[in-house]
């Protein structure tokens, strides 16, 4: 029976447990995805989502909270900067589990962590869904050929437009005359 065993001890020390999570979780946030063990993935799963529910009330006590399990400045201006962000209506759930097969070595079973809003290949498939769901109507055909009239016309105002602007560029700058010269004794 699994009686008070609520998390995966992962056959480490609770020191070298804690610093591989948040290495773990520093690399998930920059690079957005890692692959590594299931079992250690769920584990990181359990580790960093509450770090990025905080991250989305950007203030001094959550950026000081954060930081005191991921000890990384880099990490900490992405996670509040980028990630916050994109995941700020998302009420959870903001990573994934991909598993992926089992390791050659030593038959670990492997999968992929990463967060779910920055998955550029889920989320091509979903916007290219929501293009086809959009439809495009019709003009009417009293629209149709008031466009076909106006562009039978356009040519026309196009060649006179063109002529219109030499003449008056001409008349508009015509060249200086001398001013008349006054003769003494007159």
């Amino acid at each position: 029976m699994r009686h008070n065993k609520t998390i995966n001890h992962l056959g480490r020390k609770s020191g070298h447990r804690k610093a591989m999570l948040a290495n773990m979780a520093v690399s998930l946030i920059m690079h957005k995805r890692i692959e590594t063990t299931v079992a250690k993935a769920k584990a990181l799963r359990v580790y960093v989502e509450p770090l990025i529910t905080k991250s989305k009330d950007d203030t001094t006590n959550n950026r000081r909270t954060v930081f005191s399990y991921l000890k990384q400045k880099e990490a900490i201006t992405e996670l509040f900067r980028t990630v916050a962000p994109k995941i700020a209506e998302r009420p959870g759930g903001y990573t994934r589990i991909i598993k992926t097969g089992f390791r050659q070595g030593d038959a670990a079973e492997m999968a992929f962590i990463e967060l779910v809003d920055f998955n550029e290949a889920a989320l091509g498939i979903e916007k290219a869904a929501e293009k086809k769901t959009s439809t495009r109507r019709s003009r009417s055909k009293k629209a149709a050929a008031a466009e076909g009239g106006e562009a039978a016309k356009a040519p026309k105002a196009n060649a006179a437009a063109a002529k219109a602007p030499k003449a008056s560029a001409s008349k508009a700058a015509p060249a200086k005359k001398a001013a008349p010269r006054k003769t003494q004794g007159k």
